[in-house]
């Protein structure tokens, strides 16, 4: 319950800040925009200084000419002003004062249009670096939205993951402990046991033919070596359990053959094997994993499944190994994971350190099939 909880408020954390990336990038985008607005407005306007400053220029140039050529004449005019009326004096000097001071006028204007192209220039040159950064900055948020959208949202089902991982871990030394105590139990009341009834045996063998003779206790010898072989058949069971000897002398393909006739024959139940591909030797490591792989599928079909019908096929190819397992069960729901269920996740990590894959098919009143793939490595 503490876990689902935690789980919440992490996604709730995520979501906060999910919220806030959005609201940053579009507070950021509408800067953007607006900076864009205002850099084509500037721009338009000094596209119509530019032309005023050439219009201005050539005012200016053309009332230089003309200033130049009033004040030549006005010159003139005060060298020689007898011959010239003082109406026409006037009239020359008040001209060239004229276009001296639209002259002035027309330069003076130049120069603060020319004033303003320059700041409406640097201003353009400020809106564009802030137009590339803005851009530059939703590039950037967007790649976070899609982290924190697609790859962080994933990171409750890693801790999730993670902790069942942790549990099965737990889980793995708490099997171990109940499998030490099973084979202690099965030593203590299989093989030992036997061995004392044995032992016991041994010396009534020896009462009985001090007593009474030899062929009594000739059939008291047969019984003992009846109580030996039953001993030894529960030794060779158990340590087949721990590790199947015909894996390191068979192979695989006769040791899981030998494995589903055992378990055909103690569980009443039909089990079809079918080998095909190649006949040659894997690493033992792999040999051992497969082994246990379709151990654990059929047992789970056996145990769970209620099947009627199992069908086991191997084949072992150039580059990869194909096992499938299949009944004709009650099948589950795949995604619904049951609590303390490890068998399917024991499945998965085996399936993973072999480098392979692993699916799983089933559903309800359908059976199930187990298809695992991994790479084939011979020895």
């Amino acid at each position: 319950m503490a876990k689902k909880a935690d789980q919440k408020a992490l996604d709730f954390i995520i979501d906060e800040m999910i919220d806030a990336v959005e609201n940053s990038k579009d507070e950021i985008f509408f800067i953007s925009e607006e900076s864009r607005k205002e850099y084509d407005k500037l721009k338009r306007e000094l596209e119509e200084i530019k032309e005023q400053v050439i219009n201005l220029i050539d005012e200016g140039d053309r009332l230089e000419v003309s200033a130049r050529q009033s004040r030549n004449r006005l010159a003139e005019v005060s060298k020689n002003f007898k011959n010239y009326t003082e109406e026409e004096i006037r009239n020359i000097y008040n001209q060239t004062h004229e276009l001296q001071t639209n002259l002035t006028m027309v330069r003076e204007k130049e120069h603060n249009l020319r004033e303003k192209r320059d700041e409406i220039q640097r201003r353009l040159q400020s809106l564009e670096q802030t137009v590339e950064r803005a851009d530059g900055l939703v590039g950037k948020i967007s790649v976070v939205l899609n982290y924190l959208n697609e790859d962080f949202k994933q990171v409750g089902e890693l801790i999730q993951d993670a902790n069942e991982k942790q549990e099965f871990g737990l889980k793995i030394i708490e099997a171990q402990e109940e499998e030490r105590r099973r084979l202690s139990r099965e030593m203590h009341d299989g093989p030992a046991q036997m061995l004392a009834n044995i032992l016991l045996r041994s010396e009534l063998v020896d009462r009985t033919f001090r007593e009474r003779g030899v062929e009594e206790a000739i059939t008291e010898m047969k019984s003992v070596r009846t109580m030996v072989r039953s001993s030894l058949y529960e030794v060779r069971r158990i340590i087949y359990d721990l590790r199947p000897m015909a894996l390191d002398d068979l192979g695989l393909v006769p040791t899981i053959k030998k494995y589903l006739a055992t378990m055909e024959e103690y569980n009443k139940v039909k089990i079809h094997f079918v080998s095909l591909g190649l006949d040659k030797r894997l690493k033992s490591k792999y040999e051992v994993a497969l082994f246990r792989l379709v151990q654990e599928s059929v047992q789970n079909a056996v145990k769970h499944s209620g099947s009627s019908l199992i069908e086991v096929k191997l084949e072992i190819r150039k580059k990869c190994v194909y096992i499938l397992i299949k009944d004709n069960g009650k099948g589950f729901d795949v995604n619904v994971k049951k609590q303390d269920s490890f068998g399917l996740l024991g499945m998965r990590e085996r399936v993973e350190m072999l480098d392979g894959k692993l699916k799983i098919n089933s559903s309800i009143g359908e059976g199930t099939s187990v298809l695992i793939e991994v790479p084939s490595i011979e020895r």
